[in-house]
């Protein structure tokens, strides 16, 4: 890569108390393609430039911390220029895959082979017949031992627990039972699940 060219530019940052112009140069370079634009930390320390990544993308200048002015933000949709054959796929995009951000720099067959192979292994995902997930497989095999002599942490008493503190715990008990990670069952009965 070499330079071909130099060009110089006023960058404005509108604000209510006082919009600021940044003379910048930008370098154009032979076969270099740039998407993005940042300001070095020398402009940002010398005009008290505070630039924002929470919720909203914003930023200020000088002391008013307030958001004033924000950036505009990218939609995270996914979209299919394809026609979607499969309902049952489709309706895996718009349900499941809402929320998914996938990167706009992949090729269009790179998106929906991604999508492909999630749709694949749908079931691995939550919803609300599996809370969960549907994967099986991953259940651990806890073995206590009870005998006689006790280690000396199952010597001590039962800790006291408040009325409230009893009444968290059997919620997040009986939710766990609901999902089915834990079963409450007999000393003689004979299940593949973890006793309660």
């Amino acid at each position: 890569m070499h330079p071909l060219g130099i060009l110089e530019a006023e960058m404005i940052f509108p604000h209510p108390e006082g919009s600021i112009r940044l003379k910048v140069e930008f370098v154009f370079m032979n076969n270099c393609t740039s998407q993005h634009l940042r300001p070095g930390n020398y402009y940002i320390n010398i005009y008290g430039i505070d630039i924002n990544n929470h919720k909203d993308r914003y930023f200020t200048i000088g002391e008013n911390k307030r958001p004033k002015c924000a950036f505009a933000l990218e939609k995270r949709e996914i979209t299919l220029i394809r026609q979607v054959k499969n309902a049952n796929k489709e309706k895996f995009v718009s349900d499941q895959l809402i929320e998914a951000y996938i990167s706009p720099e992949l090729t269009l067959e790179i998106k929906e082979e991604l999508i492909e192979i999630l749709f694949q292994y749908r079931e691995a995902f939550a919803s609300d017949n599996e809370p969960l997930g549907a994967v099986k497989g991953h259940a651990v095999d806890i073995r206590l031992n009870v005998k006689r002599p006790y280690p000396p942490l199952l010597r001590r008493p039962a800790y006291p627990a408040s009325t409230r503190a009893k009444e968290a715990l059997e919620s997040h008990i009986n939710e766990l039972m609901k999902l089915g990670v834990l079963t409450n069952i007999g000393h003689n009965e004979q299940v593949k699940s973890q006793p309660l």
